[in-house]
Formats: structure tokens, sequence, C-alpha cells
């Protein structure tokens, strides 16, 4: 399996959940680099503000910064090589990077969510997008 280490603009925290901006796409991203690692594939992240000797450690990190500026964070590296700058990638391309076939959950879901009704939210009486909202457990 590949490293894949991420170094981060300078933030306060890398989850998105800082103060009373919560940035959707970042909380995105941490929960799929725990999905990741949950898979056997090693991840490390760096935050500018908080690790800036691991960006100046890294050579091609350090020389991209240098000619690129800060523009070009988040920056993604799988086995030592940059492989994405400026843009935090999807699990789909998470996955791509990481070079190994890794499998997404098969599990069935409690309930379909807008598309029918499963077993599990006939019980809860739910129709998620409509009915009785205060039953929801979506949406």
């Amino acid at each position: 399996m590949k490293k894949i280490e991420v170094f981060d603009p300078a933030m306060c925290c890398s989850t998105g959940v800082c103060g009373t901006d919560v940035d959707p796409k970042l909380v995105q991203f941490a929960s799929d680099l725990s999905w990741l690692q949950g898979q056997g594939v090693s991840v490390e992240r760096f935050n500018l503000s908080q690790q800036p000797a691991a960006f100046a450690a890294n050579e091609k990190v350090r020389a991209t910064l240098k000619e690129q500026g800060t523009e070009c964070l988040p920056m993604i590296v799988a086995d030592g090589e940059i492989v994405m700058k400026s843009v935090y990638p999807t699990r789909e391309q998470l996955t791509l990077l990481a070079g190994a076939k890794l499998s997404f959950s098969s599990a069935p879901a409690a309930s379909t969510c807008c598309g029918g009704e499963s077993e599990a939210s006939k019980r809860s009486q739910s129709s998620c997008c409509g009915g009785d909202s205060s039953k929801s457990s979506c949406c």
C-alpha cells in the first residue's frame, strides 16, 4: 500500500470544525482520510501553521511552495511524489491514489432515503423526503 501525505495550508485545525465557520469540505475530507486509514493505508497530515518543519523537511514540497507559494496547498503526496495541488481529493480519488483496490462498505442502508421504503424506514414511519419530519432520521 502507498503512503499518503497531506500538506494543509495554515489553519486552526484539520477537521473543518473550527470556530463558528464549519467547512463541510474539510469535514468530509477528514472523514475520507479516516476511512482510508481504516483500509490499511498509511496516512499522515501536516498543517503549515502547526508543523512547518514537515514542509521544510520534504524537498519536493519545499520547492513547490517556494515556486508557487501557498496557493498550491493543500498538497497531496503519494509515496514521495506530489500527485495533487490546490484541492482536496474525493474519497474515490484517494482510493486511486492509494494504488489499491479498496472495498467500499457493502452493508445495506437502514433506509433508502427517497428511493423507496426499507423495513427500517417503515418501522420508523419516516419517509425522509416527506411525511412527518419530526420522526425523520434523515434530511
